[in-house]
């Protein structure tokens, strides 16, 4: 980077932090003889071509783009492939691949409230087991964190996928604390999945030995540990959610076991990859219609995109009760974790249990 540039933007920059705000529009700006190039969630990552920074003046160089008010975006400079990161923004998050991404909210957006810890005694109990699989997951044991809200009640259960994901990165367990205390949802518990690793797109391709681990595994050892309604007296009262091959997994669940898990929530769910279309469709258009609620959320900015219209119009066109939801983000936890709550309060949020 050049030592004193003389600029204004420049000098903007270095007070304000990066990306300048305005309105609509958003302006990256670096210092030095040569400029890296940007790439981010506006770019699919690296699916389209990086945005080029311009020399506006001797050693400053800049690039603006357009976004929605309301939009969250994660980003990165390239130099020669190599990843550098913009100097003037402070705020870094995990990208789950072992790196961290730069984010900016433009000027209509804020990280939800509900990560905030509430007082003590609106806390529920997290606690970690380690269940065995009984071969019918990769490895001989699978982490699983169980949520017990702070009720007395017996209260309904939401598995959620890539259960470390949701715990640490997400927050889930802060948020649902906060939604139950402000009486946004009925109370609920939580059994979050940790995934397989390197295998994770095997067990969530719409995988018949997860929902067999799910139902003589997980579902036994939660009603054991935890105090939730019986699902024989409370048919598709439980909950299931996930993002990306989670999202996907959390609709097959449903579908298949609709008798129990009645209240599906995906968020960004990989229904498709580039000539293939998983087993959720033939099952949403084919199969007789299940009695399940569906919530679905997708970003704008994602490849998956069109992949959840379709969905979302299959549902539609099925009779299914649905409400979908087009984000100003990219395919990343923050912007689900901001977004989840939304689900939760329709799902969950006036129906009476059971």
């Amino acid at each position: 980077m050049a030592d004193n540039p003389q600029s204004s933007l420049f000098e903007r920059a270095a007070a304000e932090g990066t990306p300048l705000i305005d309105g609509q529009t958003a302006t990256f700006v670096w210092a030095g003889e040569t400029a890296p190039q940007l790439m981010g969630d506006f770019t699919a990552w690296d699916n389209d071509p990086r945005a080029e920074l311009f020399e506006t003046e001797a050693g400053v160089w800049a690039c603006t783009l357009e976004f929605p008010e309301d939009a969250y975006l994660e980003y990165i400079f390239v130099d020669d492939e190599e990843w550098v990161y913009d100097p003037f923004n402070p705020h870094r998050v995990s990208n789950g691949f072992g790196k961290p991404n730069q984010y900016f909210y433009m000027s209509g957006a804020q990280p939800t409230p509900l990560i905030r810890r509430p007082p003590a005694s609106a806390r529920g109990r997290v606690t970690r087991h380690d269940l065995e699989t009984g071969g019918f997951l990769d490895g001989h044991t699978r982490s699983v964190y169980l949520y017990q809200p702070p009720v007395e009640q017996p209260v309904p259960l939401v598995v959620v996928w890539d259960g470390q994901d949701y715990l640490r990165r997400a927050q889930l367990p802060t948020l649902l604390d906060n939604l139950i205390v402000q009486r946004r949802i009925q109370p609920l518990a939580l059994a979050l999945v940790e995934n397989a690793g390197d295998n994770r797109f095997v067990e969530y391709s719409c995988s018949e030995s997860t929902l067999i681990f799910l139902a003589r595994g997980l579902l036994p050892f939660a009603r054991d540990q935890l105090n939730l309604l019986d699902p024989q007296d409370h048919p598709g009262a439980f909950g299931v959610l996930g993002a990306s091959l989670g999202g996907l997994m959390a609709l097959y669940t449903g579908l298949r076991m609709p008798e129990i898990f009645g209240r599906v929530l995906s968020q960004s769910g990989a229904f498709s990859i580039p000539g293939h279309e998983f087993g959720v469709f033939p099952l949403v258009e084919h199969a007789p219609r299940a009695p399940l609620q569906v919530w679905m959320d997708c970003g704008i900015f994602e490849y998956l995109i069109e992949t959840n219209r379709c969905m979302a119009d299959l549902l539609s066109k099925r009779g299914y009760p649905l409400t979908y939801r087009e984000c100003s983000s990219g395919h990343n936890y923050t912007a689900w974790r901001n977004d989840v709550w939304r689900g939760l309060e329709i799902l969950y949020g006036e129906h009476p249990q059971g």
